[in-house]
């Protein structure tokens, strides 16, 4: 038996005045009742209670330790009901992470909406590209792109990663459109060079029958900044492979036009993740948060299966 139900037998015994008493409050019999009484007082060294044919009398000591552990529960049930208020209540410090581009172009937009809504909620925010424990780090909730095969996380699914080939319409007008593989080394092409692995993300682009295919093809210009990568093709740098949430704004606003229809890597890990630590009860600020950035995106045409990429045709927004 643990200390935990010795000390509930034991106030029970105070309150009812016996182990008869004591047992229907507990739910059990006398017999185990007065077992854990004697069990508590071999522990301790302590008579806690005057034993005769008729009655059951506390004594001095046994006064003394029952207004001691009476306080001690009374302070675990307090501790107990404010933890699961703050598990209820959307409030406290929500600590986020997120990659650097999905951070600054599609989380950003969506903080001070949140709070505005949920303003007992107070966010720290950390940008970064860089693995890190989430959990050593104490993060909440953390926003990456490709799936992360911890044992210790949920990975919930916020949408695919799209990847669209783009180009500015002044590039296009000098350089003229490669339409198919034999034209594609006759282009400038701006490289993303992944800051942890130092290597070049890949290319991946149609060939005759409109099947994507891994291509070798040289970069004119290399950066490991995506927002960079976008801004130096809208700027007429070359033509890029960006994905979906890099090529929102040029697609939206003419700095850049889609050559091709999206590609998607098969991968069933590809896509843009909400991972946190696995726990058996996730606190409602970071399931409210996880809520709000999914109703957020599905305004925004991105789901956990879709994106609006899968929408674009091959140069709809550009005319020679």
């Amino acid at each position: 038996m643990d200390k935990l139900r010795l000390l509930e037998m034991f106030l029970a015994t105070c309150d009812g005045g016996s182990f008869a008493a004591a047992a229907r409050l507990c739910n059990t019999d006398p017999s185990t009742v007065s077992k854990a009484i004697a069990r508590l007082e071999s522990q301790l060294q302590l008579t806690l209670f005057q034993r005769s044919t008729r009655q059951l009398c506390i004594t001095q000591a046994g006064q003394r330790y029952a207004d001691t552990v009476r306080k001690a529960m009374q302070d675990l049930n307090h501790c107990e009901d404010e933890l699961k208020h703050l598990n209820d209540a959307p409030s406290g410090t929500l600590k986020i992470n997120a990659a650097v581009c999905y951070g600054h172009l599609y989380l950003r937009p969506v903080l001070k909406a949140f709070c505005q809504q949920y303003p007992d909620i107070h966010i720290t925010l950390d940008i970064n590209d860089f693995h890190i424990d989430i959990i050593e780090q104490e993060i909440d909730v953390t926003l990456r792109t490709g799936y992360v095969k911890d044992s210790r996380l949920v990975a919930r699914r916020l949408s695919p990663m799209d990847f669209l080939v783009c180009a500015s319409p002044d590039y296009l007008k000098k350089n003229g459109t490669p339409t198919c593989a034999s034209e594609f080394n006759h282009h400038q092409w701006i490289g993303f060079r992944i800051k942890e692995t130092q290597q070049l993300q890949p290319i991946f682009l149609p060939d005759r029958s409109g099947k994507y295919q891994a291509y070798e093809l040289q970069r004119t210009h290399v950066t490991d900044d995506g927002e960079s990568m976008a801004n130096m093709c809208i700027d007429g740098f070359g033509v890029a492979q960006l994905p979906h949430f890099l090529a929102k704004k040029g697609l939206e606003n003419g700095g850049l036009v889609s050559l091709f229809p999206y590609f998607r890597p098969p991968q069933h890990e590809n896509g843009v993740f909400a991972i946190y630590p696995k726990r058996e009860y996730l606190p409602t600020k970071v399931r409210v948060f996880i809520d709000f950035l999914t109703q957020w995106l599905a305004e925004h045409q991105e789901t956990t299966h879709h994106t609006w990429a899968e929408k674009i045709s091959a140069l709809v927004t550009y005319n020679e």
